[in-house]
């Protein structure tokens, strides 16, 4: 893989490139922990064969950083915009894990143009919550002892790490458990362990300032939703629910799997994805075969 850095007013975005033939396409992983590897880490190599692949880390994830100023929801729609821009791409495949499941969804209804397919694994901006359960969530997301000095404590610990992963973010055995652990804890060594920006800003006191449902239908590009069935974060009929708002949306539930559905599950995942974004392409290049 190979990496680019791109200077913005705020710091500087890193994207991870491999591939060179083929369609592009371009992975957006989900908030908090997370960054562009540890999602991707088993799809990057897979899609490479056929696609040209880009891996955005979010600002303030992974090598993502220094990065001064929140990274809003706007403002993580740009940094797509940035990076589609930087590498000269008219239009990309966008897959996208939790939060950037969320962006892939809200860049295709704003940049329709720009996104030739979309695959969305466990989407936020789908959700909404009972009022006691929302004003909880909001209350956590305005308090930093709660959105950041008690999950960074929490994570100080491997073992933290590592219960957190269990009930959070799997619901079953993980081939490279350890190694996923591993690499929170890396992550959580450099940024801590806070709820993003993003994920803060979109509970308002009273509803979720970001929800995708009312414009789903505007969705214009060919999209796949791929769901855990134990996802303790995404209740699975909502994301069904959101797929049958989408024109011609489809809806895959995987049975025994969690949040992190791509780590947890890459041996399932990762055809899906593969297929879903090869459908109706030349066998070499990615392209629309004649005729």
């Amino acid at each position: 893989m190979r990496s680019t850095f791109l200077t913005c007013p705020e710091g500087r975005l890193h994207v991870y490139s491999a591939g060179d033939l083929g369609s592009p396409v371009l992975l957006l992983s989900g908030a908090g922990i997370d960054n562009a590897l540890l999602s991707w880490r088993h799809l990057i190599p897979v899609l490479a064969r056929r696609h040209r692949v880009l891996a955005l880390d979010w600002p303030k994830q992974g090598r993502s950083r220094p990065w001064d100023g929140p990274a809003t929801h706007e403002r993580l729609l740009g940094a797509i915009t940035q990076v589609l821009d930087h590498f000269e791409l008219p239009s990309a495949a966008l897959v996208g894990l939790s939060q950037g499941g969320a962006l892939s969804l809200a860049y295709a209804i704003e940049h329709p143009s720009r996104v030739d397919r979309l695959v969305a694994l466990a989407p936020a901006g789908i959700l909404s919550f009972p009022t006691v359960v929302h004003q909880a969530l909001w209350l956590v997301a305005k308090l930093p002892l709660l959105s950041r000095t008690l999950p960074s404590v929490m994570f100080r610990s491997r073992e933290g790490i590592a219960r957190f992963a269990r009930r959070a973010l799997f619901a079953g055995p993980v081939d490279d458990f350890d190694g996923v652990v591993d690499e929170i804890q890396t992550e959580v060594r450099v940024a801590g362990a806070a709820s993003s920006d993003w994920q803060n800003a979109s509970i308002g006191p009273l509803r979720m300032r970001v929800d995708l449902r009312p414009r789903l239908g505007e969705i214009a590009c060919p999209a796949l939703l791929i769901q855990g069935d134990k996802d303790a974060g995404v209740n699975a009929e909502r994301a069904r629910a959101a797929a049958a708002l989408i024109p011609g949306g489809r809806f895959v539930l995987l049975e025994g799997v969690g949040h992190w559905s791509s780590r947890q599950a890459p041996d399932r995942v990762n055809p899906l994805i593969g297929e879903f974004l090869d459908e109706g392409r030349g066998p070499m290049d990615g392209s629309d075969p004649p005729g």
